[in-house]
């Protein structure tokens, strides 16, 4: 008999034995069971051909010359290259209950004492190969399910998030339309706000791309405002100012409903871009890291851009008045951190709000 003989069948058994006689009457026995037969005469020849192929069962001897079959199960069952889920029965003479309780603890799923009957050998192969075909099928339609309720999740997902940005794009067209901040101003404080936050070392590439799509959101509470008074050229009276600064809370009542990353995002720009890092800023006169990081970028967004544009009641200003101006604000507006990150990426923002 050739070492490495195949016999093509169902099932594909692998008999490892010293002895060739042994192999042949297994072979002979499981004749008609309609299984594939490999087979080694050594431990190193079973290692190897377990390397090179698939197979449904492993019936190992256990006292061979080199290698025991002790050994052999124990490096199939700890190396991952090899397929430590076949399930290993021991076809051996040894029938003290040392060696029968080793090779359980080595993860023998059965252990056979020679000589064994065929009717014996016949029923333990085959409710093994069952048990290990049932499993095999269940954990792949468990990956199959998982796979498929992961697919589902990650599309319902995707079918929200566009839906809170649709949502976002619907009511800064509405901004536009009822105060004086113009699609451009909004389109630029959200590619600072991103630039900003894709620079903070706090700052996740996922939260960079929340605040890009929630910074246009800062002042939504305008449209509740009245429209002459948003549009108003000249100098607010204190009320006036007092209706104006009501925009931020009633941003946060438009939007404190939604659970949704980019809307809950939404609602802490619009309620806190206004606060101050010394504390005098409102609606809450917040101090410091109180005030969310998210608020305190499109903070230095909003008054940058505001700056360096025209507005209603004021001509704009240079960049570079506009830069002198945030550093003098350290500390006292601004997030002094968010202010050395803009000043270190002054010409990427330079550009934007020149664009």
């Amino acid at each position: 008999m050739q070492v490495g003989k195949i016999v093509k069948f169902g099932y594909h058994i692998l008999i490892v034995d010293d002895v060739t006689e042994n192999i042949q009457v297994v072979m002979h026995v499981l004749r008609e069971q309609n299984y594939q037969f490999s087979f080694a005469t050594s431990g190193a020849e079973a290692l190897a051909l377990v390397e090179q192929q698939e197979f449904d069962l492993i019936l190992l001897d256990v006292m061979m010359p080199g290698l025991s079959g002790f050994d052999v199960c124990q490096q199939i069952k700890a190396r991952p290259t090899l397929h430590d889920d076949i399930p290993i029965i021991f076809l051996t003479a040894k029938t003290d209950i040392d060696s029968i309780s080793k090779g359980f603890e080595l993860g023998a799923v059965d252990y056979i004492v020679k000589p064994f009957h065929a009717e014996e050998l016949i029923a333990r192969v085959g409710n093994h190969l069952e048990l290990s075909h049932s499993r095999k099928l269940l954990e792949f339609h468990n990956i199959s399910l998982q796979k498929k309720m992961e697919g589902k999740e990650q599309r319902i997902a995707r079918e929200l998030e566009n839906y809170q940005k649709d949502m976002i794009r619907v009511l800064t067209t509405l901004m536009e339309s009822t105060s004086d901040e113009t699609g451009k101003h909004i389109r630029r404080v959200a590619e600072i706000s991103r630039l900003l936050a894709e620079t903070h070392p706090c700052v996740s590439d996922e939260e960079a791309q929340i605040i890009y799509h929630a910074a246009p959101m800062h002042d939504i509470g305008k449209i509740a405002i009245p429209h002459d008074l948003v549009h108003k050229p000249g100098k607010l009276t204190e009320a006036e100012f007092s209706t104006m600064r009501s925009h931020t809370v009633k941003a946060h009542e438009f939007l404190k409903h939604s659970d949704r990353l980019i809307m809950k995002a939404a609602d802490i720009i619009a309620l806190q871009h206004h606060e101050k890092w010394d504390g005098s800023g409102y609606p809450a006169g917040l101090k410091g890291e109180e005030i969310h990081l998210y608020g305190r970028i499109v903070a230095l967004a909003d008054v940058f851009d505001a700056l360096t544009h025209k507005r209603s009641y004021k001509d704009a200003w240079s960049v570079d008045e506009a830069v002198d101006y945030i550093q003098q604000l350290r500390g006292i507006h601004f997030d002094p951190e968010l202010v050395d990150i803009f000043i270190a990426h002054r010409d990427e923002l330079a550009a934007i709000v020149t664009s």
